[in-house]
């Protein structure tokens, strides 16, 4: 057995790089993107991002020393988590880094929909000067309700409130979080949904939120809602959704995630008017991995010291 290894599978800056072999002196560091160095594959005990082929193997290994895995992203859906729990890996995650960028796309989108940003995209294509065909409405006032209260509903609620909509949030047990008007539980949720003009989805995928907005969620929203999904594709149903918007039990629908990822060419979705399709970038942060470097040195440091975390540990059995 040799030397620990920390693998950077997501490629950093050299002197990120150096910061971490500052911190971890005992420890080789090898950077996958940069380096084609042989190791033996069983001596990494830290992974930064995940290489799915790698890290299988290593889950599979009944002699691999890995313990901790720093992922990327907030969403730890793609991650064997009952895997991890059985071999006492511990998994931390990105949450926080995106909530800035996320909540502006929210808003974005919004501001696109509510003020006939988008139509006069379109008109402009056509060099067409008309109002006629322009639909506007005021986003102040709006009730919005944010399905997830972590740190990008937060946020969103912050940037929401400072323009003055109306925000309420959903979480697993209904608890006060600072932002919102009043919070909910997860389970009563389609009983005050039909009261918010706006739904955002920031939920993570567990089981819990698999197809969560189905046809009865749809239903149980008030006529005319609009619908932002910046969390997780599997969240919705898709046929369902689609049948929404045709019925205009939606009025407008933008969406950043998908069931299926990319969007398949047929799929009627990208020739709605009253969809807005982004390719998955709401997350896309500037200086993402300089934020990233800040939340793994944190955690290394603990990790270090006593082989905890000290920032964003997800819970294996929740998911999150």
């Amino acid at each position: 057995m040799g030397q620990p290894i920390i693998y950077l599978y997501e490629q950093l800056k050299e002197e990120h790089v150096e910061t971490i072999r500052q911190n971890a002196s005992d420890y080789t560091i090898i950077d996958a993107k940069r380096e084609s160095t042989k190791l033996v594959e069983d001596d990494i005990e830290i992974m930064l991002g995940w290489d799915k082929e790698l890290g299988s193997r290593l889950l599979a290994s009944e002699t691999s020393r890995l313990k901790w895995v720093q992922s990327i992203s907030a969403g730890v859906d793609t991650y064997d988590l009952n895997r991890f729990a059985e071999k006492n890996i511990l998994l931390s995650n990105a949450s926080g880094i995106h909530s800035v960028s996320i909540s502006e796309h929210v808003l974005g989108v919004l501001f696109a929909e509510f003020r006939g940003i988008r139509t006069s995209i379109g008109n402009q294509s056509k060099k067409s000067w008309t109002r006629q065909n322009i639909s506007y409405k005021q986003l102040s006032t709006q009730k919005m309700l944010i399905v997830g209260t972590g740190h990008i509903g937060q946020q969103l609620a912050a940037f929401a409130q400072g323009l003055g909509i109306q925000t309420y949030g959903i979480n697993t047990s209904g608890h006060v979080t600072d932002g919102f008007i009043e919070c909910y539980s997860h389970k009563n949720m389609s009983r005050i949904i039909n009261e918010m003009d706006i739904v955002v989805n920031i939920l993570p995928l567990t089981d819990e939120t698999y197809q969560l907005y189905n046809e009865q969620m749809f239903l149980a929203m008030k006529r005319g809602t609009v619908f932002v999904n910046v969390g997780r594709g599997p969240s919705v149903n898709t046929n369902d959704l689609i049948h929404a918007l045709v019925t205009e039990q939606l009025s407008f629908a933008a969406l950043d995630v998908f069931e299926e990822e990319p969007l398949p060419e047929n799929s009627p979705l990208w020739t709605m008017e009253n969809v807005l399709i982004t390719p998955h970038i709401s997350g896309l942060t500037p200086d993402f991995k300089a934020k990233l470097l800040s939340i793994f040195v944190q955690n290394l440091k603990h990790y270090l010291k006593d082989g905890t975390l000290a920032k964003n540990a997800i819970t294996l059995n929740q998911g999150y």
